[in-house]
């Protein structure tokens, strides 16, 4: 699975972004302009020591994104889609990609991926989600219809155990 931030501003957005990539197995593809540093205290703080696992790529533009990735199939997370994220089928190798925190995915961007576009449903009270819990809404979705492939499905206890029944 592969996550792309269109022109992020906020770097702890970002690290959490990271984080939830490390987490799940997914890419993290940023698109400059960034509004932060990569090396920026804030972004490793909210990565915490997991950005150093991070399969991380940088792009000058959404034009180098698209020749560096030609075959890509991307879905465009916006508050403008029409389809639901939850409607469609992601496939386990897709872009979910997802726009700056002020202004989102630019419309001249999202005009020729009408049929990719998804939206995840709010209330008309509020703008839009914070990324970081957008992407980690929508990424979750696309992993679990691939069954969370390859991800840990039981959990735990540090000190303890689970009694057996």
């Amino acid at each position: 699975m592969n996550i792309v931030l269109h022109q992020p501003e906020i770097p702890a957005n970002t690290g959490n972004i990271g984080r939830t990539c490390v987490a799940t197995g997914a890419t993290l593809h940023l698109i400059e302009p960034l509004g932060f540093r990569l090396d920026e205290k804030e972004i490793r703080r909210a990565g915490m020591d997991y950005w150093k696992d991070l399969d991380v790529r940088c792009y000058m533009n959404f034009e180098d994104f698209q020749e560096k990735n030609p075959n890509a199939r991307i879905w465009m997370a916006t508050t403008k889609a029409n389809h639901v994220y939850t409607e469609v089928a992601f496939g386990e190798d897709d872009y979910i990609m997802f726009g700056k925190e002020s202004a989102g995915i630019p419309e001249e961007i999202l005009v020729d991926y009408e049929d990719t576009c998804i939206r995840i449903p709010m209330l008309d009270k509020i703008r839009s989600l914070n990324l970081a819990n957008s992407v980690a809404v929508v990424l979750y979705e696309a992993l679990r219809q691939n069954d969370f492939a390859s991800m840990k499905l039981t959990g735990e206890l540090h000190r303890l155990h689970w009694k057996q029944e």
